[in-house]
């Protein structure tokens, strides 16, 4: 078969690739191992969403109905119809995916890909079965995976990656994070708010190290609050698999202390899935190196989202995959890389940033001045009952521009789109402050931080 584009790897990269090849009238193939809509769909973004849906009505039911009205006389849940729902959910977007393959006519290949050579790509069907695939583009789009903690393999019991984390049949009585990152935080919160005994491990300071200091402060104290035990700045210095459980030996100031649980799950980063057959060149760490439209060093032969290196985000691979295509395929297209993009982290809280944190300015010594608006003073969060967190946001000192926004709180992760919008326009102070925001909506804690930043803020 001879095609004008080829893609390996169904994720948001590669399928989100193959659909827009599509949409210009090109003749697609995209080749992926398991099912459509890669790890994001079937292993991450999506199921773990499903999950923390269960585990925040759960908690909300078990702590919060009476400030509702609302009382029963037991609260009871089946962990298989739990991991049963989210599994479900991906799988009726997984057939979303190959429904719109076949509306935009591209062909659907189950199999592992190699890149034979520029313009080849085989693939390895599950029977052993080996097909070619002639194209005059190929695009690598096959991600990356959990990385393993040295000394301490998976073994998708005892030590799990967040795949296993899904779909334990058994809910382990207790669990040690290795990781305070988002997959180490999401999977927190739901295992402790259906009754595991949860310990996070984290070298940094604070969870979420990657977030503006006083976010991560913030929930590092919330976790700690419902009684996860969060060991920040603490080192992990040995590691024990003893079959039935795991020992993992910690070392922080107050000295060093052994952790047994029934499971550990590495939450530490992830590692590339490189395809076979021909490699490109790769960075020092084992990325696809590419060029600035994406371009390996092989001659038509491209690579995108995850394989290509941080950030690791389904969005931005996706982002990635239509500059790419339009590259390859649209006369006089300008191709654009990653620059501003959206941080989230869904658990409850949740917590999302766009643009530069405060360490981040105070570090390149820029200017700046802050706005904060906590959500305890909107009229919409204590009507939902949904009052933590606070909504901060950075701009210029001179000019009055958007620098950064910060949000941790209820649907922070839906609000911040406002804000990667904002520096995107390069929008100012005086652009948000007369953009009218509905009233009552949590969306009011950016128009007020915004007037906070120059002390007008009304509600507070």
């Amino acid at each position: 078969m001879s095609y004008d584009l080829v893609v390996i790897g169904g994720g948001p990269g590669g399928y989100v690739a193959a659909i827009r090849a599509g949409q210009l009238g090109k003749k697609v193939a995209c080749v992926e191992t398991e099912r459509a809509g890669g790890t994001c769909l079937n292993w991450g973004c999506i199921p773990t969403k499903a999950l923390l849906k269960n585990a925040h009505l759960y908690h909300q039911l078990k702590h919060d109905a009476g400030k509702f009205g609302i009382s029963f006389d037991s609260l009871s849940y089946d962990w298989s119809k739990v991991i049963g729902r989210s599994r479900q959910v991906s799988g009726r977007l997984a057939g979303g995916i190959e429904f719109l393959f076949k509306k935009n006519k591209v062909d659907y290949v189950k199999g592992f890909g190699s890149v034979q050579s520029p313009g080849k790509v085989e693939v390895k069907k599950e029977d052993g079965a080996t097909e070619i695939l002639e194209a005059k583009n190929i695009i690598i789009a096959t991600g990356a995976k959990s990385r393993e903690l040295p000394g301490l393999p998976f073994n998708g019991t005892t030590v799990i990656s967040s795949k296993e984390a899904m779909i334990l049949e058994k809910q382990p009585k207790s669990m040690v994070i290795i990781g305070a990152g988002a997959i180490g935080m999401e999977f927190g919160y739901i295992y402790n708010a259906f009754g595991t005994e949860v310990t996070i491990v984290e070298m940094m300071a604070n969870c979420l190290p990657v977030e503006d200091d006083e976010v991560s402060d913030a929930i590092t104290k919330s976790y700690r609050k419902a009684g996860i035990n969060c060991l920040t700045d603490t080192k992990v210095t040995g590691t024990k698999d003893n079959g039935s459980s795991v020992t993992i030996t910690v070392e922080n100031a107050n000295g060093t202390k052994d952790i047994t649980a029934d499971c550990c799950l590495i939450a530490i980063g992830v590692a590339p899935v490189l395809p076979g057959g021909e490699q490109p060149a790769l960075t020092d760490r084992g990325w696809v190196e590419i060029d600035d439209r994406y371009q390996t060093s092989l001659p038509g032969v491209y690579a995108l989202g995850d394989i290509a290196g941080p950030p690791w985000l389904a969005h931005t691979a996706s982002f990635e995959a239509m500059q790419c295509v339009e590259g390859i395929f649209i006369e006089g297209a300008t191709v654009k890389r990653v620059g501003d993009f959206p941080g989230c982290t869904y658990c409850y809280p949740e917590v999302a940033s766009v643009g530069k944190t405060e360490r981040a300015l105070k570090e390149e010594g820029i200017d700046y001045k802050v706005g904060k608006f906590p959500y305890q003073a909107l009229g919409k969060a204590q009507a939902s009952g949904e009052t933590e967190g606070f909504v901060k946001l950075l701009f210029g000192k001179e000019h009055g521009e958007v620098l950064g926004a910060h949000i941790i709180g209820e649907n922070a992760t839906d609000l911040i789109s406002e804000m990667g919008l904002a520096l995107s326009l390069e929008a100012t102070i005086d652009d948000i402050h007369a953009t009218i925001h509905a009233h009552p909506t949590l969306a009011e804690a950016i128009h007020e931080a915004t007037l906070d930043a120059d002390g007008h803020a009304i509600h507070f």
